[in-house]
């Protein structure tokens, strides 16, 4: 599958009725064209970026239903604690492994100052092929690189999204929320 193909699977996938149809019609769309070599994406856009995991553009659907991003983790690189501001998203990994601890939010500490209570639900490491799908409000998670060589992983969203809320550990107890601007690196 090119990344032509690849679009036309996606653009159908998206019109699915529901959250959870669409999800997994997405997760699929990328499974295969994974599946298929794999070499949609070209060599500069698997590059790591220094001192930060990198985010680059791949396709923004022009009806604004979905965008599509790689993500270039080098060894040691990963997110903080975050959500993904109410938008669905579907993550697959194109290249290496890559570790995800998964949270559920419990009883907030005070959320009126914006401190969270969070408790680890799932990890695991992924690797080349697979996929899964985050909905809100089950959007709470961290991403990091889990080997030494570059990961790389695709991941489609139900819109463009700007921002996040990454979530602090705080000493005392409870996870400060932040939010963060997104931006694409080049």
């Amino acid at each position: 599958m090119d990344f032509q193909d690849l679009i036309r699977s996606l653009d159908a996938a998206v019109d699915a009725a529901d959250d959870a149809t669409r999800c997994a019609a997405v997760a699929d769309s990328l499974k295969d064209a994974i599946r298929d070599g794999g070499s949609f994406l070209d060599a500069s856009v698997c590059a790591p970026v220094e001192g930060h995991y990198g985010r680059r553009l791949l396709h923004r659907d022009p009806a604004g239903r979905y965008t599509m991003i790689a993500m270039i983790w080098g060894a040691g690189q990963g997110t903080a604690l975050h959500d993904h501001a109410g938008i669905w998203c579907v993550e697959a990994v194109y290249q290496g492994n890559v570790r995800v601890i998964s949270f559920a939010r419990t009883a907030d500490k005070d959320s009126c100052n914006g401190v969270y209570d969070f408790r680890k639900e799932d990890e695991i490491v992924t690797g080349v092929g697979d996929a899964g799908a985050l909905i809100p409000p089950y959007e709470y998670h961290i991403l990091e690189n889990a080997s030494e060589s570059t990961a790389v992983t695709i991941h489609v969203y139900g819109g463009e999204m700007e921002v996040c809320r990454i979530f602090e550990p705080l000493a005392e107890g409870g996870w400060q929320r932040v939010e963060k601007s997104l931006a694409y690196d080049g």
